[in-house]
């Protein structure tokens, strides 16, 4: 038997249970991974509290690291005792044992930890579709980027910084501000003391961003939309206030032209060779050190319901992961 988080209804923190189950063998084209480590995210929040609707009873958790303990059929790129990392599939990360199709499980390389893999798979691979893919950041921009110290914030700025671009991040605490300079941010913003379309034109001298990065949803749709440029891109990846509402299209005619996307990792994340080049590319920067994974809170995996309070509540910084 091994330990897992489950829930059977939606709601707070207080629905997580933890419960013995009896870790699933590996089917075709299946694999089962000891965790050594388990992510946290945002997204987690979300299944919990209903607001991404699941069959219940349900596991919870996307991502995670640790080394294969069974390979199933039709497998052949895997084998026991390959330390991998993995994410996407069905729910359940938040247990000891993870039983998953292989085609979103790879190979960790030997100078990237299984912390630093369990806390940057969905958050790192992220950052790579929102900087590489949605809209590719060239070095010459400056960009404005919502919840700068968070989990993909701090990946986000750093790698955007890597490339050449100046970030600006907004943020909510002093201590969140020095995070996101260390992580290369060129200008922080403390929305809890300054007008955020103020500064962001005062910093692009008028212009406006040609991308907004918001994470953040209903509370600052229309800020993140006064803040770009005529054109811009306005990509809304996140819902953390809640998700946007009652959208008027006119709006975006009249603050510019202005051009909206509402992506998701899983929309990227449609082929195993996507899958791999896109790891590649994640890997590459933590390797080179142009990103760190900075783990700032560990909770044992009996205490997920802690750990996601802290995370809504905005008082954690960087990655968190759980322990199993």
């Amino acid at each position: 038997m091994a330990k897992a988080i489950r829930f059977s209804s939606n709601g707070g923190p207080e629905v997580l249970e933890l419960v013995e189950v009896e870790p699933t063998d590996p089917g075709p084209g299946e694999v089962r991974v000891k965790n050594s480590a388990i992510g946290l995210n945002f997204i987690d929040i979300y299944f919990r509290t209903g607001l991404y609707p699941t069959a219940l009873p349900s596991g919870l958790g996307q991502e995670g690291a640790g080394t294969v303990d069974a390979v199933g059929a039709d497998v052949d790129y895997l084998t026991v005792g390959d330390r991998v990392a993995y994410v996407g599939g069905p729910l359940g990360a938040y247990a000891e044992y993870q039983t998953r199709p292989a085609e979103h499980v790879i190979r960790l390389p030997e100078d990237i930890s299984f912390e630093q893999g369990a806390a940057a798979m969905l958050k790192g691979l992220t950052a790579q579709y929102l900087l590489r893919q949605t809209y590719r950041l060239e070095g010459d921009e400056t960009i404005l980027l919502h919840a700068a110290a968070g989990g993909v914030g701090s990946i986000a700025c750093q790698w955007a910084a890597a490339l050449g671009v100046k970030v600006i991040g907004t943020v909510s605490t002093a201590e969140k501000a020095e995070l996101a300079k260390r992580n290369g941010a060129w200008a922080v913003i403390d929305y809890t003391r300054e007008n955020v379309v103020e500064r962001v034109r005062e910093l692009t001298d008028g212009a406006g961003c040609p991308v907004v990065y918001d994470s953040v949803g209903k509370s600052t749709w229309e800020t993140s939309l006064d803040c770009l440029a005529r054109r811009g891109l306005m990509v809304s990846f996140g819902n953390a206030s809640g998700p946007v509402e009652g959208v008027d299209l006119a709006i975006l005619n009249q603050k510019g032209s202005l051009y909206v996307t509402r992506p998701s990792l899983f929309g990227y994340l449609d082929s195993r060779a996507q899958f791999e080049r896109m790891c590649d590319d994640l890997f590459a920067v933590i390797s080179a050190g142009d990103v760190r994974i900075d783990i700032g809170q560990r909770f044992a995996l009996a205490d997920a319901g802690q750990a996601q309070e802290a995370l809504a509540a905005r008082k954690t910084t960087g990655s968190t992961v759980l322990q199993p």
